[in-house]
Parts: structure tokens; C-alpha cells; sequence
């Protein structure tokens, strides 16, 4: 089972996050969004809430097309546009899954930065199966499904077939 999401269902997931975030009274300083899947979620709502955005990408080295969970790997160092990062944190990604790299990161973020005072985090779509729970959420999945995103498409489009895809009609 899969759950297909257009970029209109996308960006309107997005917006009921901010809403969410917002109605909870939770009045944070920062924003981390986990690179890659956070990227878009955190963008929009640090453009939203007027917050900075700092990017900690993460990676798990997976076997057989992705289908297998590998080592996690997470960035030594944040990409962000303040000399230190804020205290009252939203720890952003598109959606927990399995739960281990929200909950790696979630835990490790007071590690590395023991200033943190308060870290909350948020997502688009909670799977049933994860063993994290967001604070924040859009849509619960208790059927776990995969969910092909809109940006999914430039997964397998490479120079050469982007260049056939612009030459095409319209």
C-alpha cells in the first residue's frame, strides 16, 4: 500500500504543521530540519514563523534499493546562519518512518549542544510502526504505508532525460 502526495497535498501538509506548531503555544528559536526529507518542511516554516533554520544532514547506508537499514550517520557539523544555535528547539523532518533517525538525532542534539533547554520536534506523517513519537504531527499512518512524494520524480531523472523531458511539448 502506498499513499501518493501531489505537490497542492504536499505544501497544504506543510501549512497544517505551522498551524499545529503554532496552536501548541510552543514559542521556539531555532529550527533544525534533517536533510534531506526536512529540507522543504523546515524552508517553509522558518519563512513562516520567522525563525532561523539551521540543516544536519543524516544518512543511513541501507542495503538492497533501500530497503534495509544500515549505520546511521550523523553530521558532525550544522549548516546555520548564527554563530550558536538557538535554546528552544524544533527539531523538523518530512516524516518519522522507522523512528531511528529522528530518535539518534533527538537524542543526540542535547549531546552535542548542552544549552539546549528545550527540543521539541515535528513531522508531516507519523508511521504506526516507528518507535519515536513526534510531538508534532499532520497525519498519523497506522497502516505504515509508503508515500511516494512529489519530489520522488528526481530520483531517477538524470541531466540527460531532464533534457528530453524540456525539449518534449508541452
Amino acid at each position: 500500500m502506498s499513499l501518493h502526495v501531489d505537490w497542492h497535498q504536499y505544501h497544504r501538509c506543510v501549512e497544517r504543521l505551522a498551524l499545529t506548531v503554532y496552536e501548541s503555544d510552543f514559542r521556539f528559536d531555532q529550527i533544525i530540519c534533517i536533510a534531506r526529507g526536512g529540507l522543504r518542511v523546515g524552508d517553509v516554516l522558518s519563512r513562516i514563523f520567522d525563525q532561523p533554520l539551521a540543516i544536519l544532514s543524516t544518512h543511513s547506508y541501507a542495503a538492497e534499493g533501500g530497503t534495509i537499514r544500515g549505520e546511521l550517520v550523523i553530521a558532525e557539523h550544522m549548516t546555520m546562519t548564527r554563530p550558536r544555535l538557538g535554546s528552544r528547539v524544533l527539531l523538523v523532518d518530512d516524516m518519522v518512518d522507522s523512528g531511528h533517525t529522528l530518535a539518534a538525532v533527538h537524542a543526540e542534539l542535547p549531546r552535542r549542544f548542552p544549552h539546549i533547554v528545550e527540543l521539541r520536534t515535528a513531522v508531516l506523517w507519523w508511521k504506526a510502526r516507528s518507535v519515536f513519537r513526534p510531538d508534532y504531527c499532520v497525519d498519523y499512518l497506522a497502516d505504515s504505508p509508503w508515500i511516494r512524494q512529489p519530489f520522488e520524480v528526481y530520483d531517477s531523472l538524470d541531466p540527460a532525460m531532464l533534457r528530453e523531458r524540456l525539449a518534449a511539448p508541452a
